[in-house]
């Protein structure tokens, strides 16, 4: 069975609205999902959400939510009003917590309308080096995941083929720290082409800096699309 295309997220990482916009507006035809991150939200609030619906985007809400299993609960649920597509939640904050973010998006989904946002857990961030036992660290934290009923995880793309082996469809995985090239790694540590994290089976690969931060942001995107053909071919 031919596996699923990766899908592409491009991160607006920025604290300038318009710089935002129009990298919404650039890749529109390319990605349907754009990520908003702490820089944006806390920069411009609500007013982040407007630049990508107003292309007809969707919304990939990366505020990394951890705290007691009660305010979590109710900050998904409020996320929920703002028609988020995605959002992302820390696993190591432990069932409870993780279960309450689960009531929250049906909660939140029932009560303003929308489709129930997909709960993404964060493993180990791809910040972090190949120190020991770190593989195993992002499987146990995929099995808390699983338990807990959430939609899938953020692991770096050396995992996701011992995740998917584990559980299948049953996880998405959302593969971050992508680069053109393995020798660009900025601060990530735990880096994948989009060709190597779309044949590792990637649902899907966000994209930022290696976009954002390019000379050419729309030729470096088209090449972020030609390393996922390519992988679909091989």
């Amino acid at each position: 069975m031919k596996q699923r295309r990766s899908e592409i997220i491009l991160a607006l990482d920025t604290d300038d609205i318009e710089e935002a916009r129009n990298l919404a507006k650039l890749a529109q035809e390319l990605v349907k999902i754009f990520k908003i991150g702490p820089i944006l939200f806390i920069s411009h609030g609500l007013k982040a959400m407007d630049v990508v619906k107003d292309g007809g985007g969707e919304i990939f809400l990366d505020l990394k939510l951890h705290d007691i299993p009660n305010t979590v609960k109710g900050g998904v649920k409020a996320a929920c009003s703002l028609g988020v597509r995605m959002i992302t939640l820390h696993l190591a904050g432990g069932i409870e917590m993780i279960k309450g973010a689960v009531d929250g998006a049906i909660e939140g989904s029932q009560k303003y309308g929308g489709i129930k946002p997909l709960l993404i857990g964060v493993t180990r961030l791809t910040s972090l080096s190949k120190e020991r036992g770190l593989h195993d660290d992002v499987l146990r934290l995929s099995e808390v995941a699983a338990k807990s009923g959430i939609d899938g995880i953020v692991c770096s793309a050396q995992e996701v083929a011992s995740v998917k082996q584990a559980y299948g469809d049953n996880l998405i995985t959302v593969v971050p720290g992508i680069r053109l090239t393995k020798e660009n790694k900025d601060d990530q540590a735990r880096v994948a082409t989009p060709e190597d994290a779309a044949r590792a089976g990637a649902d899907y690969i966000v994209v930022g800096r290696t976009v954002t931060r390019s000379s050419d942001p729309a030729r470096a995107l088209q090449h972020v699309v030609e390393g996922i053909e390519n992988a679909q071919r091989s």
